[in-house]
């Protein structure tokens, strides 16, 4: 039991608003991190989120999910059984992309009212969700990698770097929820649409009736305004103007 009560005070450890310097040196981290050359590692983080995504709306929808693949080109691939169509297998499609600026937002709001660490450990629980239904060798390894950077932090660096780190993630996956649905729009264009499409927004155009560019626009606009939003809890900004 003190065991239990030791990780409990760890996680719900309240944690100081950063000052100007370190919040926007954490932010500076989350933009370096979506750009070339950092992007091509970094975005194995995404796509951790992204597949997390998907294995969640399969489970709540009723899918038998059977496993997470992660590849070293940053792609993945969630594989659920259930009716190849209907609302269970549209949903599962659908909450791929949304899934990191999602994730991102709520990392934000934890961190927004000062508890980063529970940011944190909400974060290692996903990643450890994930990491039992991976099904190859380099995702296991990019899983083990990325919980253990969130499990370093949480366990050993000082509360005072909790919120630093958390609010560079967020802002982290807050932007690269952004970058990743213009990159699937250039996967359309280079793979060919409609029924020749792999891509979630082609599967979803034959599963739900709206065309692939309409998926992807919802896709943006989720990423835009759990960016917006986010960004405005980092920043500690009012998200909604004062009543006249």
């Amino acid at each position: 039991m003190e065991q239990l009560a030791d990780l409990w005070a760890r996680v719900t450890a309240p944690s100081p608003a950063l000052d100007a310097l370190p919040l926007w040196v954490a932010l500076a981290v989350a933009v370096l991190a979506v750009l070339p050359p950092v992007w091509r590692h970094s975005r194995h983080a995404v796509t951790i989120v992204h597949e997390a995504g998907h294995g969640f709306a399969a489970t709540v929808t009723g899918r038998r999910l059977s496993g997470i693949r992660l590849h070293s080109d940053t792609s993945g691939v969630t594989v659920s059984v259930g009716r190849p169509r209907g609302p269970g297998m549209a949903l599962t499609l659908l909450a791929g992309y949304p899934a990191p600026a999602l994730v991102g937002l709520g990392t934000a709001w934890l961190t927004g009212i000062g508890h980063a660490a529970a940011a944190l450990w909400a974060l290692l629980l996903l990643v450890v969700l994930v990491l039992v239904q991976i099904r190859n060798w380099f995702g296991l390894w990019s899983v083990l990698v990325a919980g253990a950077a969130v499990f370093a932090v949480t366990w050993w660096a000082p509360t005072a770097w909790h919120g630093f780190a958390a609010t560079a993630v967020s802002a982290f996956l807050l932007l690269g929820g952004v970058r990743t649905v213009g990159e699937l729009q250039s996967a359309r264009r280079r793979e060919g649409r409609g029924r020749r499409g792999t891509t979630d927004a082609d599967q979803l155009s034959r599963v739900a009736g709206l065309p692939g560019i309409a998926w992807v626009g919802l896709f943006l606009l989720l990423a835009l305004a759990c960016t917006a939003s986010g960004g405005a809890l980092l920043l500690r900004l009012p998200l909604a103007l004062p009543a006249a």
